[in-house]
Parts: C-alpha cells; sequence; structure tokens
C-alpha cells in the first residue's frame, strides 16, 4: 500500500453551454493528503472531482497524478476510485461478487481476488456480509462495501462526492470517524466532496472553500476557521454562522473608529495601520462568530452595544441566543449556566482579538 501519490490542478476551466461551472481552480495535494472540497450546491465542488477522476474533459487548465499530466488519460488508466452518493452496488450480486467486480475486470487471479476480497472484508468489518445481497444490508453496511469496492485494487488515488449524505445523522458522525482512520491507516491520497462544514471540519488535513466555481481559501481546517480569508468562507464555515454588522470607517490622529448603527468602535493603532492600509472605500463589515459576543447585564469594559434577547434556544451543551440590536438579528452562543430571560436588554461585547474586519467593497479580510 505505500507509493507516493500527489495531486495537482493547475487553472482548472470548465464550462457548460454558457455557464462557468469551475472558473480558474488550482489545487496542491500532497502525498497521504486528505482534502475536502467544500461548498455550497452549484459551486463547481463536484465538476473539479469529476474533471479529476476524467468522467468530464476541462476546457482549459492541467492535471497531474503524480507529475504526469492525465488530461487525456480516460478513467480507468488513472489509478483512481470514486466512490459516489447513491453506492451503485451491483443488486443481482452478492457482496463477495461486488468486491471482486473490479478485480475480475482486470483479470487478476483467483487466488489474488480472494485473498485481496477477504482483506479488504475485515479491514472494513464486513466479512459476516459476503454471502449477502446488497438490498440485506443496512445504509452503513452497503457504504462499506462501496468503499471495499474502491479500496480492492489498492488505487492512488481516492475521490469521494458526499459518500455519507443518504445516511442518517448518528451513523454519518460515525462512518466520518471510521473513513478518517481508515485513510490515515492506509495513507491514501483522498479528495472529498461535502457541503457540509462539520464534516469537513472533521476529516480534513486541508480544506477548500469554493464558491462559484473558484477556490476562495485553501488551508487548514484551524485556519480556515480563525482567519476567514474573506466574508464567504467566514460566513460559510461555522454553525450558528458568522455575525456581520455594516460599519463606516472614521480616522482622528491616526486612530480609526468604526461607526454602525449600534456603536461606534474604536480600533488600537495597531489594527488601525493594518485597516488604512487594506481598505479600497469607507466601509467595512465587523465579522464576529456567536461564540465570540460576550453577554452581559451590567456595562463591562468589554460592553459595546446593548441588544434585547429575542430567541433563546438551549442546545444542551450551550444555548444560542438570538438578539435585536437595532436592524440586526444576531446570534451568541452562550454555556447552558447562563441566566438569561427572553425580552431582557443585555450588554453585548466583542471578545479582545476574537472578531474581524472585512473590506465591504472587496470583501476580503482586513483583519
Amino acid at each position: 500500500m505505500g507509493w507516493m501519490s500527489k495531486v495537482k490542478v493547475v487553472n482548472l476551466v470548465k464550462r457548460f453551454d454558457k455557464t462557468v461551472a469551475v472558473n480558474g481552480v488550482n489545487l496542491d495535494v500532497g502525498d497521504g493528503e486528505f482534502v475536502v472540497l467544500l461548498g455550497p450546491s452549484g459551486c463547481g465542488k463536484t465538476t473539479t472531482l469529476r474533471c479529476i477522476a476524467g468522467l468530464e474533459t476541462p476546457d482549459e487548465g492541467e492535471i497531474y497524478i503524480d507529475d504526469n499530466l492525465v488530461n487525456d488519460l480516460p478513467p480507468k488508466d488513472r489509478d483512481i476510485a470514486m466512490v459516489f452518493q447513491n453506492y451503485a452496488l451491483y443488486p443481482h450480486m452478492k457482496v463477495y461478487d461486488n468486491l471482486a467486480f473490479p478485480l475480475r475486470m482486470r483479470k487478476y487471479p483467483k487466488q489474488e481476488i480472494d485473498r485481496k476480497v477477504r482483506e479488504v472484508a475485515k479491514l472494513l468489518n464486513i466479512s459476516h456480509l459476503l454471502d449477502r445481497k446488497p438490498r440485506q444490508l443496512s445504509g452503513g453496511e452497503q457504504q462499506r462495501v462501496a468503499l471495499g469496492r474502491a479500496l480492492v485494487r489498492t488505487p492512488k488515488v481516492f475521490l469521494m462526492d458526499e459518500p455519507l449524505s443518504n445516511l442518517d445523522a448518528k451513523l454519518r458522525v460515525y462512518m466520518r470517524a471510521e473513513l478518517k482512520k481508515l485513510q490515515k491507516d492506509l495513507k491514501i491520497t483522498t479528495i472529498y466532496v461535502t457541503h457540509d462544514q462539520a464534516e469537513a471540519m472533521a476529516m480534513a488535513d486541508k480544506v477548500a472553500v469554493m464558491n462559484k466555481g473558484k477556490v476562495l481559501q485553501y488551508d487548514a481546517p484551524t485556519v480556515i476557521y480563525e482567519k476567514p480569508a474573506d466574508m464567504f468562507v467566514g460566513g460559510f464555515v461555522g454553525s450558528p454562522p458568522m455575525n456581520f454588522i455594516k460599519a463606516s470607517v472614521s480616522e482622528k490622529d491616526g486612530q480609526i473608529t468604526l461607526v454602525s448603527e449600534l456603536f461606534s468602535y474604536q480600533l488600537d493603532p495597531e489594527l488601525s495601520k493594518i485597516v488604512r492600509e487594506g481598505l479600497t472605500g469607507g466601509e467595512v463589515y465587523l465579522g464576529v462568530r456567536p461564540e465570540d459576543l460576550v453577554l452581559s447585564r451590567e456595562k463591562t469594559p468589554q460592553s459595546v452595544f446593548q441588544a434585547e434577547i429575542y430567541v433563546l434556544e438551549p442546545m444542551g451543551s450551550n444555548i444560542i441566543v438570538d438578539l435585536k440590536a437595532g436592524e440586526y438579528l444576531l446570534k451568541a452562543v452562550v454555556p447552558p449556566t447562563a441566566d438569561l430571560r427572553f425580552g431582557e436588554r443585555v450588554w453585548v461585547g466583542f471578545m479582545a482579538g476574537r472578531y474581524h474586519i472585512f473590506d465591504a467593497k472587496t470583501e476580503k479580510a482586513l483583519v
């Protein structure tokens, strides 16, 4: 199982009629990495995956697997395995034959087929199911057989398109952990498509956040969460999503104050300098994650503005608080011990250094 395999996508463009589905995508996937393409439906993530697989032909750009240009290679010669959301098992064949099928197609000797099928079945805990037909299996078992069929010929690269989306919530979380462990054990380079940000954050070594055919940010999950490159990434990753408050920038003696309908908020000189250097207009959005809003009954040095508690949503391990302030509905996350009541007014502050400032015109992060 241990060969090097990396994938490189350079300036990939794919059009369907007038629509540009993939618009200049660059990706560098290291050997053994688990990379997730994350984004809303229609953002181009599945098309990118299908181009890597050879199921779509790019209009522009190159795709390399292990430094070999594969643009003109048919899917079967790219040494990749794909797992889709509908497991596409052969219903009339037993699990054993479903697993053996890719090897029979490649004319492997009978003993070797048997050895590989049993090896993979053991690895995936499906040895006891080899004599069953797919319809006699649960969703999770079918998922494993589909994985097994992809694994059985030890491909260089795994391509997965929302493989867990048909499973119920509890099984998804379980399979997510199993898949990640399997990928780490086998060290197979994997590119995985999902629209579920929790799934992406839990599984990936690196996440490529996509929107409208472009990769907006490509980095480790923690970086994408802590330092989103723009407003789309900030708002797409994290649940509940980031709060955005529009503010205009006023400057006096080198110090910048953000003025919105809710507050005037003075930035320290260092931040002022960074904002001034990056600004393209006079307006910004202040972005604050719900868990970085601080609520208190009394005004504290952190307090910035007042808001009314609009809805309380107890979530077990925390409470999501919907706040109404002026025209804005903001969300905060507080511990379950917080003693808050519907309709009361509270002070809202930002955790020091835990907010983001985006240019209103370009939507790019300044801070």
